[in-house]
């Protein structure tokens, strides 16, 4: 019996800080979580820009894009990143992430078509849990 390569294939996911904000616990954390879950992580670390996260992204081949913003900027960084995403024609790339961000704003840039934003309270669990039910639901061969 054949396996699909979907099946065999780790999930590979990017993350990072964008912007000037030079809180990475909660990155770091994360990361660690989805590492520990099985998937293959790639830590952009601080600093990073919208151009550079979609970049790494197209040359990790990655499944999803984890970024975690505590600097308020969530409005102005998930925005760019997603256009540059879809200017890329990678919609096939999960883009979500965390922080301390409104809920009025959760909802807005759900709309742009951003995956679930975790909130201060959010488990390791839940976000593993979610990326892995997204890729499982939309990665493409």
């Amino acid at each position: 019996m054949l396996k699909s390569t979907i099946l065999e294939r780790k999930i590979r996911i990017l993350i990072g800080k964008v912007g000037l904000d030079g809180h990475d616990r909660g990155a770091k954390v994360i990361a660690a979580a989805f590492r520990d879950s099985g998937f293959e992580v790639i830590y952009a670390g601080l600093r990073q820009t919208p151009e550079s996260m979609v970049e790494a992204a197209l040359q990790e081949d990655v499944d999803a894009i984890g970024v975690s913003i505590l600097s308020g900027a969530h409005m102005t960084i998930f925005p760019r990143i997603k256009k540059l995403m879809d200017e890329k024609g990678v919609s096939d790339i999960l883009l979500f992430g965390g922080g301390i961000i409104p809920q009025n704003d959760i909802e807005e840039l759900n709309k742009l078509g951003i995956g679930k934003l975790f909130t201060p309270g959010a488990t390791t669990t839940e976000t593993v849990e979610y990326v892995k039910g997204w890729v499982k639901e939309n990665r493409k061969n």
